[in-house]
């Protein structure tokens, strides 16, 4: 009698079985559908920019994987400024090749654009990725940082980077520790908060540690993809409306910055005007205090942990720096020489990574290339990023 107990209780055993294995089995094909869709309809999703695009990863990782899509991480200058000369809507029916998928929005920074490029990993490889640099970052370090930061923190991004293998132990080491700057974006998750600490810490216990916890990390990670793949599929159904038609056509740079307000002779007057000022009021009296806020800015660390993780996922990147806004600067009391160290210490690090990089100099005091004197580009400042663009995709030296 004892010994029949274990044989009535297998074909339970065997009926769970079952259900778990159905269950999977409906689980993978729904997702292998929803990948589908996502790649069915690139095209219309691709030129796009919602939250879910920025938070999530099904559609970035769509993006890299059309050969005519070129993705371009940024923060506000993607959303502030509604033009027909913004990247995502000037290549929208790719005239030129090609469309751009935007990334990004008010507040992210190379520290939350790189948690999102090493979650992608090998989906990077040799893939053109344009990225979008402000000088705010660096010249004017505060702690608005931290409020970017955690408005654009990604959980799923985050876990995938933590727990992906494109990255090696001494890179995510340093990566959690500027993490951990930012405690409130990891209230709720314990576990990742748990992970980072061990990561930072860089002792070989705390890295054992790390090891162990790696397939619950991953399992995690699995639950968030599927998640994002449902969530993706549903936005598509019913937000996505149908791609506009491709159309090819050569565009004439000369023409579209003149139309955009290069040529004009009341904007060539407000560079005059602003030199002539900057001259009057500047004397330099500010320099000092510019050069030690922008050496001493922490932006430089998640610049080059940036780099890194481009150079490590072996993607191919355009960097793209807005210019200062000069004329400002020279009226409160910032000269030319100084804001020149900004441009020489940004070549220097990018040079050293054989990156393309592109940092608009020759705008800094031209009133028309950013909107109001903040790091949101104008129609003008838009179309000599499209050209940059356009050059770098079709493998043209990127003109400024």
């Amino acid at each position: 009698m004892v010994s029949a107990h274990p044989r009535q209780g297998m074909p339970h055993l065997f009926a769970g079985l079952i259900v778990f294995g159905l269950m999977a089995a409906v689980l993978v094909g729904a997702e292998m559908a929803a990948v589908h869709l996502e790649h069915t309809t690139v095209r219309a999703s691709a030129p796009e920019l919602f939250s879910l695009k920025n938070q999530g990863l099904a559609f970035q990782r769509v993006a890299a994987h059309a050969p005519y899509v070129l993705p371009l991480y940024g923060s506000s200058e993607l959303t502030a400024v509604q033009v027909p000369e913004r990247a995502n809507i000037f290549f929208r029916t790719a005239p030129t090749g090609f469309q751009v998928s935007p990334v990004g929005a008010g507040g992210a920074n190379s520290l939350i654009m790189l948690q999102k490029i090493g979650a992608l990993g090998s989906d990077l490889r040799d893939k053109k990725v344009a990225i979008s640099l402000s000088p705010g970052w660096f010249v004017k370090p505060g702690p608005r940082w931290l409020d970017g930061y955690k408005g654009n923190f990604s959980l799923m991004a985050a876990s995938e980077m933590v727990f992906g293998t494109a990255l090696d132990f001494e890179l995510k080491r340093d990566i959690a520790s500027r993490m951990l700057k930012c405690p409130s974006t990891l209230k709720k998750s314990p576990f990742l908060e748990f992970a980072l600490k061990r990561l930072a810490s860089g002792r070989w216990l705390d890295r054992l540690v790390f090891c162990v916890l790696w397939p619950i990390g991953k399992a995690q990670t699995t639950i968030l993809e599927l998640q994002d793949h449902f969530a993706a599929s549903n936005y598509i159904r019913h937000r996505i409306k149908p791609a506009a038609p491709f159309h090819q056509e050569i565009p004439d740079w000369s023409k579209l910055i003149a139309n955009a307000g290069g040529a004009k002779t009341t904007d060539a007057d407000k560079v005059t005007k602003a030199s002539s000022l900057g001259e009057a009021k500047s004397s330099g009296r500010r320099d000092a205090a510019f050069r030690g806020r922008m050496n001493a800015s922490t932006a430089w660390i998640d610049l080059e942990l940036l780099l890194r993780t481009l150079a490590r996922v072996h993607a191919s990147p355009l960097l793209l720096s807005m210019p200062i806004a000069g004329d400002l600067y020279d009226q409160n009391g910032v000269s030319r020489s100084a804001r020149e160290d900004y441009y020489v210490k940004l070549r220097a690090l990018v040079q050293r990574y054989h990156f393309a990089l592109v940092e608009f100099e020759g705008h800094d005091e031209d009133p028309a290339f950013l909107y109001r004197h903040q790091s949101h580009l104008t129609a003008k400042g838009w179309i000599y990023y499209d050209r940059a663009i356009d050059d770098f995709f079709h493998g043209r030296v990127p003109r400024s």
